[in-house]
């Protein structure tokens, strides 16, 4: 605990320029008992750094949102405090001295010669929010364990301007997981306090290895059901004056604030109702490593919608019994966080014909590929050896009639020794280097519960059937890895996350139902329609600034896509002109229709037109809602 401001002068000071409701506030740290009033961080540095430094702080507004800015050798800040004196105001303070903490000092008075050519810089607190969420009912652990917040310098490089290069520092609250969207509400909508949460989940991610260390700050114990949430934080500054190396400089010292006359804005954000575009929601998206993701209320309605679009069962296969809700958005929200991905397909059905695929299955995996490289994403597609050079001629042919932009590597396995899915996944077999950081399965065979492969009718398979199943089981055990089964019947790929309810609903459903789990399992009334749609979810999350910042962690300034990126993403989308010159090349190849056999134009017994293109409209016409 920092020592208090000490003499009879100080605390007259005090007296004079502070409100007397706020006399509580004059004591070791400010996190427990300033609440009500905007807290402010503060950098001190030479005006030959100043412009530098507010460059910085435009640049990295997440962890630097810029208060005030004052002129040289001025100690007041009229904008934010009455009778303010910097030299004073915060309960301590650090001296650097070459980029070196050389001593904590309870004034700067004796500092006043050399503060005539320096900056203040007040840079708004995260402190500043804490009593609005005590008041919503949320805990805030630092304040029930008496100790200030934990503060953490992290692997996340700030966006450098001149001299200021430095990573980003981070709080840590411990945050019931049921607390989570409220939490992200409230603090969302105080940007000059940080706004939300950069991240919420494993440590790791941002580099803390041990939340029992802070680099600044107290430890903060977790309670049982509480997650980790990571703010952007002001000692981002201190950061920046030690790798800066000024000749001198002056911060605050960490948890002791400059205290303003500004009530806490974000009192007044918790008592009105947000806009859904302004209102974030917290999903969980992965438990190994633990990891939630954060979109608008806005665009889950969004995607919400697309989720019961491509649900419609016009083939009557009764495939609501195996719906989850939010499968879609949650898988889609782990691909927007992902930077390679893997996706398979194949449905060898036809099992006395050459080929023996089926046209379900391999326009929706160009679908999604065709987005996701549009989202700068690497993408690669793994089939079945024999179908490979079949495979690749449809790729070919995909390019050149523009129903995909590039073509997609193309790759396929065998699992010719035990360690073989390990090494497939991961470079040279170490699981702490994954290639692949989700897999997706669209309307792939998956393994029943004997061992075996079966399409609907119940006919085994198996011989046409590459185990790449394995690769699945195996991403299971590799943290860092998630996976996703896009389905229709049950018998796919993935699907056996919901094979209780395949058993009990569907035709031959003991027999058939997929064995192997994804970690999102999505039904579609025709496995094509769960890529269509998933690559229209991905798209409107490209365009939600609350993801977007949360994806990036807060760095860098928020902007908009540009008009070329805007375009590239929507152009990537399925349309109707796409995806019947993506069903006709299928046709070209001898790839036939799933339920009739039918060599021609239609999917499942279903007819491109109407039915297929009518869906794909009205996909587009949501998605296109988000724009």
């Amino acid at each position: 605990m920092f020592q208090a401001w000490q003499g009879i002068r100080s605390l007259t000071n005090s007296i004079r320029r502070y409100p007397v409701q706020r006399l509580v506030c004059v004591k070791a740290t400010t996190t427990r008992t300033c609440s009500g009033y905007q807290q402010a961080n503060v950098v001190i540095l030479h005006k030959s750094l100043a412009d530098d430094f507010e460059a910085f702080c435009h640049a990295n507004p997440s962890p630097l949102p810029l208060l005030y800015r004052s002129q040289p050798g001025e100690w007041g800040c009229l904008p934010l405090a009455a009778d303010a004196d910097i030299r004073v105001d915060c309960p301590q303070y650090c001296v650097f001295k070459d980029g070196l903490l050389v001593s904590r000092v309870s004034s700067l008075m004796s500092y006043s010669g050399q503060l005539q050519d320096m900056v203040s810089f007040y840079l708004g607190c995260s402190f500043s929010f804490e009593r609005t969420l005590r008041e919503a009912g949320v805990p805030v652990r630092n304040v029930e364990q008496n100790c200030n917040v934990s503060m953490f310098r992290t692997s996340l490089q700030c966006r450098g301007v001149g001299q200021f290069q430095c990573p980003m520092v981070v709080t840590m609250r411990p945050v019931p997981e049921e607390k989570l969207d409220i939490v992200a509400q409230i603090t969302h909508l105080t940007p000059l306090a940080h706004g939300g949460p950069i991240h919420i989940g494993d440590p790791a991610v941002l580099g803390i290895q041990d939340v029992s260390r802070p680099e600044y700050g107290d430890p903060v114990a977790l309670c049982p059901g509480d997650v980790p949430a990571f703010w952007a934080c002001g000692v981002t500054g201190v950061e920046a004056v030690q790798s800066c190396k000024p000749t001198l400089a002056f911060t605050h010292s960490p948890g002791c604030m400059f205290l303003t006359d500004r009530e806490d804005s974000s009192v007044s954000a918790s008592t009105s109702t947000p806009e859904p575009d302004q209102c974030p929601l917290t999903f969980s998206i992965s438990q190994q490593p633990l990891h939630f993701s954060v979109a608008s209320k806005a665009v889950v309605q969004s995607i919400r919608d697309l989720e019961k679009i491509i649900g419609e069962d016009p083939g009557e296969r009764g495939i609501r019994a195996l719906f989850v809700q939010d499968e879609l958005l949650r898988s889609c929200l782990s691909l927007s966080h992902s930077s390679s991905v893997l996706i398979t397909t194949g449905f060898p059905t036809h099992y006395t014909h050459n080929p023996p695929e089926e046209t379900d299955g391999p326009p929706g995996a160009i679908a999604i590929a065709a987005t996701l490289q549009a989202l700068q994403k690497e993408v690669a597609i793994v089939t079945d050896h024999r179908a490979l050079e079949m495979n690749q001629r449809i790729m070919e042919d995909a390019v050149k009639k523009g129903v995909i932009k590039t073509a997609v590597p193309l790759l396929s396995y065998q699992g010719n020794s035990p360690d073989s899915a390990l090494y497939f996944l991961c470079h040279n077999g170490d699981h702490k280097k994954p290639r692949f950081d989700h897999l997706v399965a669209i309307e792939r065979s998956g393994r029943a519960s004997d061992g075996n492969y079966y399409n609907m009718r119940g006919v085994n398979i198996k011989h046409l059937v590459d185990p790449i199943d394995d690769l699945f089981t195996t991403a299971s055990t590799i943290p860092g890895i998630s996976t996703t089964g896009i389905g229709d019947g049950g018998n796919e790929l993935g699907m056996g996350k919901v094979k209780e309810a395949v058993r009990e609903h569907m035709p031959n459903g003991s027999l058939i139902a997929c064995d192997v789990a994804a970690d999102f399992a999505i039904t579609a009334g025709v496995s094509n329609w769960g890529g269509y749609g998933m690559a229209c979810a991905l798209y409107i999350l490209s365009l939600c600034p609350i993801h977007q910042r949360y994806r990036h962690k807060g760095l860098g300034q928020p902007h908009p896509p540009t008009q070329d990126q805007h375009q590239a993403w929507a152009a990537s989308l399925p349309s109707v002109a796409k995806e019947e010159e993506m069903l006709s090349i299928l046709v070209q190849h001898g790839v036939r229709s799933g339920k009739t056999g039918t060599l021609g134009m239609e999917v499942d017994g279903l007819s491109f037109h109407p039915t297929h293109s009518d869906l794909i409209i009205k996909l587009r016409d949501r998605t296109s809602q988000r724009k």
